[in-house]
């Protein structure tokens, strides 16, 4: 039976059986992987059984899913590969060989910023529409500029007739 083993440092032995067709995994409490780590979404993603393909699916989580370095939205997991959940990492094992040797606890660190980028200037990045970054709907800060300004207009209305008067 397939199962996912945690190897993240203070998680590692922590491990799911995949026996359901749908097994949700994240921070909070309803998950049937549960995984009580800050860079962990409360429900991060959930893996999928399909016939013989295990499938993840990101929940549209803060800090991503990522399959061997590669950022996922639905992917087939195959027996051997990390799974990586915000910073906790995993392997899926099927229980049929030893899982591979891990050679130590490393982990690629994206370089920062380069000389020449800023020689370069400012580049415009461009989000997806799915982005859970994406511009928040500005409508109701138009009603309300809206119904302020008619209330202004009221009362100055009323003010200027009851100087007339």
């Amino acid at each position: 039976m397939a199962k996912l083993v945690v190897s993240s440092e203070g998680f590692s032995g922590r491990a799911c059986e995949l026996k359901a067709d749908r097994t949700t995994v994240g921070r909070a409490e309803d998950n049937i992987f549960e995984i009580a780590e800050a860079s962990i979404s409360g429900h991060h993603c959930e893996i999928l059984v399909r016939g013989s393909d295990i499938v993840v699916k990101d929940l549209h989580s803060t800090n991503g899913t990522f399959i061997n370095g590669e950022p996922v939205t639905e992917a087939v997991l195959k027996p051997g590969q990390v799974l990586r959940l915000g910073q906790v990492e995993m392997r899926l094992e099927d229980g049929t060989a030893a899982p591979p040797k891990k050679a130590a606890l490393t982990q690629a660190v994206p370089q920062g910023v380069k000389l020449n980028d800023f020689e370069q200037g400012a580049r415009t990045v461009v989000l997806s529409g799915n982005s859970p970054f994406r511009k928040k709907s500005n409508k109701v800060n138009q009603i309300f500029i809206a119904v302020g300004v008619v209330l202004a207009i009221l009362v100055v209305a009323l003010l200027a007739l009851s100087w007339l008067k």
